[in-house]
């Protein structure tokens, strides 16, 4: 009963991570005098992965939830990340090509959930280690940045590149989910 409120709450407050990363991206833009791909690869992925971090660490720290209960707040912040800026996406440059929006839809979401995974399977096993919690999240928060601000560049890049940006996060969450399928068959 209060998994799927919980779940709801974390999707709700990824969208809402989006909202305010778009406006804190947008002043370090402005600020820096950079260009929309200069932002896309150097700005957004490091706004962005420190927001979506933020309320997984206030919820961590504050109600201390079981570490099981991480990943999937994780995960459902950043499918409320990645959908609210599908929508905008869309409102912005519209829907004429429909396979261009529907590639870009599921890579872009497989990404956000991703670098979710990352971040909160990683803060669910590091934080049950003292001397780790600190160097942990910093080196997470670090992969999933690092990631992200890939995937950015090439689809900055476009063409051919801009399809395997679109297909590796799909790809390797498909793998991910795989292994993890097998490994349960095993036990």
């Amino acid at each position: 009963s209060g998994s799927p409120r919980r779940f709801t709450l974390f999707v709700v407050l990824g969208m809402a991570t989006c909202l305010l990363s778009a406006y804190v991206s947008s002043f370090f833009m402005g600020r820096h005098q950079c260009s929309a791909v200069t932002t896309a690869i150097e700005i957004a992925p490091v706004c962005e992965e420190i927001l979506k971090l933020l309320p997984l660490l206030l919820y961590f720290l504050i109600f201390e939830p079981d570490s099981h209960k991480l990943t999937p707040a994780a995960i459902g912040i950043a499918v409320g990340f990645a959908t609210f800026e599908n929508v905008c996406y869309l409102i912005q440059n519209g829907a004429d090509r429909f396979s261009f929006i529907f590639f870009r839809g599921f890579g872009t979401g497989a990404m956000h959930v991703l670098c979710g995974l990352i971040v909160g399977g990683g803060l669910a096993y590091t934080w049950q280690r003292t001397w780790l919690k600190i160097a942990g999240t910093c080196g997470l928060l670090g992969a999933a940045i690092t990631l992200h601000a890939i995937y950015n560049l090439l689809i900055a890049y476009g063409g051919a590149a801009q399809y395997v940006a679109y297909a590796l996060p799909v790809l390797l969450v498909a793998a991910g989910r795989l292994s993890t399928f097998r490994l349960s068959r095993k036990q």
